[in-house]
């Protein structure tokens, strides 16, 4: 194995959560549980005595609609500025109490382009901006070789970048339907704020989110449409880190992105 797949393969174990490595023996946790001391039993305490009367029965609390709550709040925000507020304040997504930081975007808001990732990873998490590790560098390389840049000045060569959640999952697992559910409205009404031209989906998630469908190897390389706007969905560049035999169609749906753009 040569040095840059042993990278990326551990690059992919620490996105997944691993946080150690395997030690140099063996151990036999069976082993290791049954030599633990036995845990002396709890004492239990008597029940209270019933009260004489009987308490009146407790009204159940409403049930509480994340969604539309989410929706009335993307509704509400007028800016880029008001939205990325209103999603600091949701706070019905579990997963944001284990994120260090909310994850909003990065790039020119007037680009042509939209990138629409998954969700953040560690060092987004930590940096607080979307595509900033490993996989993100190369997402930088790969659109660097069709002169586009999140960086760039020029709304024609930039690039607008956000996720479909805007919080790290714990371990770096995949999203939940309820928690794309959830966050789905804000990212339709950044869509709507920042009024890209086209919209690059980058992976099954994002995917299924705004398409309603999944198979990335099957939806890569056709044009489709959501919100109103072109959609081209490809292969996420973590995918391609520890796929490189699949940066072929890559660059094939890059050249399609180009020429979209060029009008041709």
């Amino acid at each position: 194995m040569d040095m840059d797949s042993a990278l990326a393969l551990l690059d992919w174990q620490i996105e997944m959560g691993a946080t150690e490595a395997i030690g140099d023996t063996p151990v036999n946790w069976y082993e290791v549980e049954a030599a633990k001391p036995p845990v002396p039993p709890r004492a239990v305490a008597a029940p209270p005595p019933m009260p004489a009367t009987p308490m009146p029965a407790s009204t159940p609390p409403a049930e509480v609609d994340a969604v539309a709550q989410a929706r009335a709040a993307a509704a509400a925000a007028q800016d880029l500025a008001g939205l990325r507020a209103a999603m600091a304040d949701f706070d019905l997504c579990e997963i944001k109490r284990g994120a260090k930081n909310l994850v909003f975007a990065d790039g020119t808001p007037a680009a042509r382009v939209m990138v629409i990732g998954e969700a953040p990873g560690r060092d987004e998490d930590l940096q607080g901006k979307p595509f900033v590790g490993r996989a993100g560098q190369f997402l930088d390389r790969m659109f660097a070789a069709i002169g586009m840049a999140r960086d760039s000045a020029d709304a024609q060569t930039a690039l607008y970048i956000t996720n479909v959640l805007p919080w790290r999952p714990p371990q770096n697992r995949d999203p939940q339907p309820d928690e794309v559910a959830m966050m789905l409205p804000f990212l339709e009404r950044h869509v709507a704020l920042a009024a890209p031209e086209v919209l690059v989906l980058m992976g099954n998630h994002s995917c299924g989110a705004l398409l309603g469908r999944k198979g990335i190897t099957r939806l890569r390389g056709h044009w489709a449409e959501a919100l109103g706007r072109p959609v081209l969905p490809m292969f996420h560049p973590a995918y391609l880190l520890r796929n490189p035999h699949a940066k072929r169609e890559a660059w094939h749906d890059l050249l399609m992105l180009q020429a979209r753009l060029r009008g041709e």
